[in-house]
Formats: C-alpha cells, structure tokens, sequence
C-alpha cells in the first residue's frame, strides 16, 4: 500500500494540464469527496500500527503535492490567458494616444525664427549665466552707469560678477567677438530680471533680439526690416518709431504697430489709441563696436529686441502673463490646433 501511494505522488508531481477542465478533473480524482485521497485515509485504519506514523506521513505528501499542482497549474493559466489578452494579437489597432501641444511661447518663438530666416538671419544662442562684461559693460553699460538701474538682475556670486542674463544682448555680444562682419542673427532665449510679478511682468520672461552688421548699414534698412516683420507677423503694414534710449544703440526708438480699434478687446490692450508698443530698436552704438574688436568707422549696425510673452499674449489674447507659468493643461490644450 505504502509503494502505491508513493507511485502516486510521482503521478501528481508529473501531471501537466493545458485547460482548466483538466485541472479540474485532476483535482476530483485526488481531493473530491469521493477521490484516491479519501479511500487512502478510509484504509488508514487498516494498515499495522508499527507502519501508521509513515503512512500518514506519505498520504499527506500526496495531499499536499496534489493541492499545489493544482494551485500552480490554475495561475499559470489564467496569467497566460491574461497575458493573451492584453499582447496576444498585436495586428489590433493602439489605443488612442493623447497627443500634447507645444507651449505657446514656443510656438511664438518658432514664428519669428521662421520669419527672420527668411531674410538670411541665422540663429545664435549663449548660456544664461553671464560675466559683467557680456551683459553690462561690452554693451556700453559700465558700472558707474544709471541704467543698470532698468535691468536689476539675480547676482549669483560677486568679485568677479557672475549673474543670470538680463537680455540676450549678452549672445549678441559674444557672437560679435567670435565672427566678423556681415553679421545677421537672432537670439532667442530665457532672460532673468528681479521684478515683482503680476498679470503683465514677471521676473522669468523671454527674448529675440537681433543684429545686423555691415558697412553702409542705415536707419532706413531697420525700419524696412521691422516693416517686413510686422507684415509677416501680425498682418500689419502700419507701423511707427518713436524715439527713445537704450545704452548700447543710438539713436534708439520704440516700435509700435497700428492694432486698430476695432473690438472691445482693442480699445483696451492699446488703451484707447489703435497704436501698441512691441518692441524697441535703434543703430548699434560704436563703442559696442569697439568694445567687440570690430571697426565703428568701417561698419556700422542696427539691433532690435522684443518679448516672446508680450507677443504671444497679443496673437492669443492672453490676459495674464503669469499663465504662461503654471502648467495648468486646461490652458495648454487650447494650443493643440496651432501649427
């Protein structure tokens, strides 16, 4: 009796099922009510005492090794059916992806990088924590100077002076150092200045400024140039300098295009006057020139600049630029149909 069971632990230990019906007819021959496991244990009483305490010991090996075969076999079942399911056939059309948006200050950038490239404007770029002399003094702003004043910035370090960019002039600058005339590029980039944020500033904003050097380089050629731009841009052909002071271009001017005032919405962002201010202009000074290794009395230059945020908030009516911020979905989904 005692080598039947032991055959029958081999059996079991053996067994290999596909289906659950054969699990389970497994399971009702050895552990049914009226299974081999329950005719071993009525037996019991029959075999001689000094051979009890290994019977009992084998018959529970068998039960024991029959309960596992059939919890093992059972799992691996339902995970192969479970893994079918989600990879079995893998010609079936994807879930639906849900596409994101580009940002829409990216979107802006892009625009206008497009627009210059046009007209043979490359694209420069320079690292966001600046030396004194890139951001201030190369551009004609020394230390003495009262127009610091305008661009209170983040000092990382002090002796020598280490801080986060106040414009992008600083890639201008760098650009001028390390290329000779005819130049023409733009620099788009993040800028840092120390002012208190609310719904039309914020100490984090964006820049593209750009630069054009070149003999016999004129007043006329940056206002064509602007003139272009605005066309492209906003579908405005009107457009007007007014003068006014930045240190590293003289003279210098503001540029404003005519909005026009023909909703609620125009009355209220031009303040009554159909005329907004979009950016600011003028010739490169010659000690800027000077201070870059390039010849004032040779060449000569003009300079732009312009928030990415102020233009965006004018193409897409935005009224706060602390939007552009906060990662809000709700807000940058509204951009998904913006090529």
């Amino acid at each position: 009796m005692l080598d039947k069971v032991k055959e029958l632990i081999g059996e079991v230990k053996a067994f290999n099922a596909t289906s659950k019906e054969e699990i389970e007819t497994f399971r009702i021959k050895y552990l049914g009510s009226k299974g081999i496991l329950k005719d071993l244990f009525a037996e019991f009483k029959n075999v001689p005492n000094d051979q009890k305490k290994e019977f009992g010991q084998t018959i529970n090996l068998l039960k024991n090794s029959a309960e596992e075969k059939v919890n093992t076999l059972k799992e691996a079942i339902e995970n192969a059916v479970e893994e079918k399911g989600v990879y079995g056939d893998l010609t079936r059309p994807s879930e639906p992806i849900n596409l994101g948006s580009r940002h829409p200050i990216s979107l802006v950038k892009n625009q206008i990088i497009e627009v210059f490239n046009r007209i043979g404007f490359t694209v420069s770029e320079g690292p966001e924590i600046e030396d004194d002399w890139h951001n201030f003094t190369a551009l004609n702003l020394p230390e003495y100077h009262p127009a610091r004043d305008m661009q209170d910035t983040f000092f990382i370090e002090k002796n020598p002076d280490t801080l986060l960019r106040t414009h992008t002039s600083s890639v201008q600058v760098r650009y001028m150092e390390n290329n000779e005339p005819p130049i023409r590029t733009i620099s788009p980039g993040r800028v840092f200045r120390n002012e208190d944020i609310s719904a039309r500033a914020h100490c984090i904003f964006h820049q593209v400024e750009g630069l054009y050097i070149d003999t016999d380089v004129s007043f006329a050629d940056l206002k064509q140039t602007l003139l272009y731009f605005t066309k492209e841009m906003f579908g405005k052909s009107k457009i007007r300098l007014r003068p006014s002071y930045f240190p590293f271009t003289e003279p210098s001017a503001e540029v404003d295009i005519y909005w026009g005032l023909e909703t609620e919405t125009d009355y209220r962002i031009t303040k009554g006057t159909g005329w907004l201010e979009i950016m600011g202009c003028g010739m490169v000074d010659p000690n800027v020139l000077k201070n870059c290794n390039i010849d004032p009395t040779k060449y000569s230059g003009y300079a732009f600049g312009m928030g990415i945020e102020r233009i965006a908030m004018l193409l897409y009516q935005i009224p706060d630029i602390r939007m552009f911020y906060e990662n809000d979905k709700r807000f940058l989904e509204q951009f998904k149909s913006v090529i």
